[in-house]
């Protein structure tokens, strides 16, 4: 069973991934907001249901991934043959963590293979979402989100690995509606404040901090698994 540390963690990364969310979703954020009437118009009261309709759907996206991977991780205990897979899960997760802390902090782009392999998912699904602009009510806004969370991405990558070791289907769902939780205020700020908080994020002191933080979340993760 998952412990209440581990979701806080799951949404303190989350909210860490913000250095990631403003280089490769500030675009997407860009064109969803001003590929509305309202976006065009850019009144930040206007805009704020949108945004949350697109990153609520978002993360509605994230949480039915984690039920999958949860269940799947519980499958793969179950097994015989695999007696010692949870901790195996759990230490490949935090491994995982660390390539994520690697990646946020620019020294190492290895998950951006990953995220090509994702690509195979996204040409399918992305039409959709392309269908939806221009956003004209909040239904096409939560069409949009929802297609929008299966965007390869190794932030969310990383911490499906995690929701693997969770050791069920439930608790699956809840770690990754922690991290997506996280990630709505950085997300929601970006749509509303792109340009600014763009420029915060790609500091490379920013990076750093962030990307040594989520590493020690990994070497956590790891330490727990074996201790």
């Amino acid at each position: 069973m998952i412990e209440t540390q581990t979701y806080i963690s799951a949404f303190i990364i989350g909210l860490l991934g913000g250095v990631h969310c403003a280089g490769m979703c500030g675009g997407i954020m860009g064109a969803l907001t001003f590929g509305t009437d309202i976006g065009q118009k850019k009144s930040s009261a206007s805009l704020f249901p949108f945004l949350l309709a697109y990153n609520l759907a978002r993360v509605a996206s994230y949480v039915i991934a984690g039920i999958l991977f949860g269940g799947l991780g519980a499958w793969l205990s179950d097994l015989t043959f695999m007696n010692n897979a949870q901790l195996v899960l759990k230490v490949f997760a935090g491994l995982f963590l660390i390539a994520l802390g690697l990646y946020l902090g620019n020294w190492w782009r290895g998950l951006t293979q990953i995220e090509r392999m994702g690509n195979v998912i996204w040409k399918r699904i992305e039409p959709l979402a392309r269908r939806c602009i221009p956003i004209k009510n909040i239904s096409q806004a939560s069409v949009a989100g929802f297609t929008w969370g299966w965007l390869p991405c190794g932030l969310v990558y990383s911490v499906l690995i995690w929701s693997l070791s969770s050791g069920s289907a439930v608790e699956g769902g809840l770690l990754m509606l922690s991290f997506g939780l996280g990630t709505l205020p950085n997300l929601i700020a970006i749509g509303l404040f792109a340009s600014t908080l763009s420029v915060f994020f790609k500091k490379q002191s920013v990076r750093t901090i962030v990307g040594i933080t989520v590493v020690l979340f990994g070497l956590y993760q790891i330490y727990i698994a074996i201790s």
